[in-house]
């Protein structure tokens, strides 16, 4: 496996599983974060993944408590520990990925740039919206706001630069376009993506554990919806 290893500051480390955004470095970034997640690691306080690397942050003390050799710094002793890891990294698995339905109202005031994609792309609005809906969608990380999923596998005949000015604030629930990949605003927030429709659903929930509905390495299936079915749902406390 080819991995590069980087400190952060005196108390973390960054794996890197490679430099592109695709599906097996992906998969790798799961399946080291799955590793994690399956055992006690007394010395770790947390980690985040990423796109393609997983910075883990270590308590320095508890590391020169546990090693053998005074003249290893911590950032070394971790190193070594997670070489050791990654050798077994290929017999743990990530568990089968989740499908997650998300409905959306294309156009109108849910996407007031529906057209401007549309025509950037030298496309029909219902192109747009088509192409949108027959991606091969995948939740390659959570980020930038609370439940915040980057998604990627859409039809990059449909993608656009992000604004040059961004918005002051986008409503919870817009989905929007920015470069090859798509995303869905979590909560009300300013943002430069471009935005081509809105879903009834909850992305972050706070009352909920975990909070955010979406999960680095869920499937997404978008699906078109009206006017009229977005307030029904809406109206539903489970969305």
């Amino acid at each position: 496996m080819d991995v590069t290893y980087s400190p952060l500051g005196d108390q973390a480390i960054t794996i890197k599983f490679g430099t592109s955004i695709d599906l097996d470095v992906h998969q790798k970034v799961k399946q080291f974060a799955s590793y994690i997640d399956q055992h006690s690691i007394e010395w770790m306080v947390e980690y985040i993944p990423t796109f393609t690397t997983v910075t883990m942050y270590y308590d320095p003390m508890k590391i020169l408590r546990k090693s053998t050799d005074p003249e290893t710094l911590p950032y070394e002793w971790v190193r070594q520990r997670i070489e050791e890891w990654l050798k077994d990294l290929t017999s743990t698995t990530t568990g089968t990925p989740r499908t997650i339905t998300i409905p959306v109202c294309y156009g109108g005031e849910f996407g007031p740039d529906l057209h401007a994609v549309a025509t950037y792309n030298q496309l029909e609005e219902q192109d747009v919206i088509n192409l949108h809906l027959q991606g091969d969608y995948l939740v390659y990380m959570i980020g930038f706001a609370p439940g915040f999923p980057y998604i990627g596998g859409m039809d990059e005949t449909i993608s656009m630069p992000r604004k040059e000015e961004p918005r002051q604030s986008i409503p919870e629930g817009s989905v929007g376009i920015a470069g090859k990949q798509t995303g869905v605003y979590s909560i009300e927030t300013p943002g430069g993506w471009q935005l081509i429709g809105r879903t009834p659903l909850r992305l972050f929930r706070p009352e909920e554990s975990p909070p955010s509905l979406l999960q680095a390495g869920d499937r997404i299936v978008f699906t078109s919806i009206t006017e009229e079915e977005f307030y029904t749902l809406k109206e539903d406390p489970s969305c």
